[in-house]
């Protein structure tokens, strides 16, 4: 009788002895599929985001795209907010408020945004019944997967790959219509005379989508992603996570739906392996807590429908904590533990941050206005004793609708405006405007003194900026 080594263990030939590998080989997960609460919700949000992704660009707003990032102008399109780079404080704020929320939503239910809206969950999600419908469930995908190649494999894997592939193309299509025009994003597509930017996005993009969702799927959220190492640290013993009662289901094992199973010192656990085989990352969540849960609740479905047809309560795997795991308190009492300093602090700093991102937000004010001296001429004199300045005023418009300006000039006795007191600027525009000061020779008693601008729009009294510059004697 030979003896055979494990496949991928090599062997020392010299010595005859077995050299244990460093790495496991990859072996493809095949998730069956699942059905119950908990998926009918990752189906309604991944229907609910991939609506918003794909249809906010074509959505219109005041005859121009809604949702724009145009960074050719420099201008972020929100509806009717309408953003320069000068407004990049909102930006940080916003970025402070999505990982200030990812913290709190993590210590209160763990891997909440993993599960239901991350997008490599939502795009291997897609991929998944792509797959499904083309080469049928985990059993006919794993036969599909062994046997020879022949003419209906190639038909499903190519099919599959088709659809995959345009499905990708859509979503980087979509991507950079949030960056141009996707109207005129379209027509360039169509007539091929995309730009070089817009080409390599759509196909770098897509690209990304076809590997990651198609291929490297659960090894991203094992390996790639950084949350995934790191999340451990906002999580306690009163988070909310998917867990198994060790207590009720060990020790597991089978047994006839009619045995006496507590007789023969059996848990509730029948070892089906179900849970393990729904597993889109293919851990066994009866081991415990493991960083490559992704939270998505596809055991607490299939593990409630055997329980269902054991006739046995359901929840043997659930949301619940370590500590009502283990007994310190009851499930009713989970709620109650929510409210904990962690949780409180990131609501209240999140709570300030929000109503301070709001509030200034809606105050802001859609004007701005710099002033710099003429470079060419410092001040000269002109009638009536009178000294003359020149300033070059950069106005920005930042409302969607034109608006004139009257400017006013203060600092100085006497001081006025002698040319270029009012400016109209279109919608969204900038406009360079010159600028002259007069006052007179005998209020001026320093060589350069302070002035000030106020540029305020005639329509609207509420839209006013004031800027500072210097008066040269």
């Amino acid at each position: 009788m030979t003896d055979h080594a494990p496949k991928n263990t090599p062997t020392n030939s010299a010595s005859g002895e077995t050299e244990k590998s460093l790495y496991e080989v990859h072996q493809k997960i095949y998730p069956r599929a699942v059905s119950g609460v908990f998926n009918y919700w990752r189906i309604a949000l991944v229907l609910f985001t991939q609506v918003i992704y794909y249809g906010l660009p074509w959505l219109n707003w005041n005859d121009r795209q809604a949702v724009l990032f145009d960074l050719d102008a420099r201008k972020f399109y929100l509806f009717d907010l309408v953003l320069w780079p000068q407004d990049f404080i909102w930006l940080a704020a916003l970025l402070i408020i999505s990982a200030l929320g990812l913290f709190l939503f993590t210590a209160v239910a763990g891997r909440l945004w993993c599960g239901y809206a991350c997008p490599q969950t939502v795009y291997t999600l897609l991929f998944t019944w792509v797959e499904r419908w083309f080469e049928g469930d985990h059993n006919r995908q794993k036969k599909l997967n062994s046997a020879p190649w022949n003419g209906e494999k190639i038909l499903r894997r190519g099919g599959k790959h088709v659809a995959w592939v345009l499905l990708s193309l859509w979503t980087g299509f979509t991507f950079v219509g949030y960056f141009t025009p996707i109207v005129e994003l379209g027509q360039s597509f169509l007539a091929w005379t995309l730009g070089p930017w817009e080409t390599f996005w759509i196909f770098f993009y897509g690209f990304a989508t076809w590997g990651f969702a198609g291929f490297m799927r659960e090894q991203v959220c094992k390996y790639m992603c950084p949350y995934a190492r790191f999340q451990s640290v906002m999580f306690d013993q009163d988070t909310l996570i998917i867990t198994y009662d060790y207590r009720r289901g060990e020790s597991r094992g089978t047994r006839k739906k009619s045995a006496d199973y507590k007789a023969m010192g059996l848990g509730d656990c029948v070892d089906c392996g179900i849970c393990v085989q729904v597993c889109p990352t293919g851990i066994d969540i009866r081991n415990g807590l493991q960083y490559m849960c992704i939270g998505c609740a596809a055991c607490i479905d299939a593990c409630d429908q055997v329980m269902d047809k054991m006739g046995y309560h359901k929840g043997l795997i659930r949301y619940s904590t370590q500590n009502a795991v283990d007994g310190k308190y009851e499930d009713r009492e989970i709620l109650k533990h929510t409210m904990r300093p962690r949780t409180l602090f990131y609501t209240v700093v999140l709570l300030g941050i929000c109503v301070a991102f709001v509030y200034t937000l809606a105050n802001r004010i859609p004007l701005r206005a710099d002033v710099i001296r003429d470079r060419l001429t410092l001040s000269r004199e002109v009638e009536n004793g009178q000294i003359e300045n020149l300033y070059r005023l950069q106005i920005i418009n930042m409302d969607d609708r034109p608006h004139r300006y009257s400017i006013r000039a203060a600092g100085i006795d006497g001081l006025s405006v002698a040319t270029g007191a009012s400016a109209e600027v279109p919608a969204l525009g900038t406009l360079e405007h010159n600028l002259t000061l007069r006052a007179d020779r005998l209020k001026l008693n320093k060589p350069s003194q302070p002035v000030f601008l106020t540029i305020q729009a005639e329509d609207d009294p509420g839209i006013v900026r004031e800027a500072k510059s210097s008066f040269l004697k």
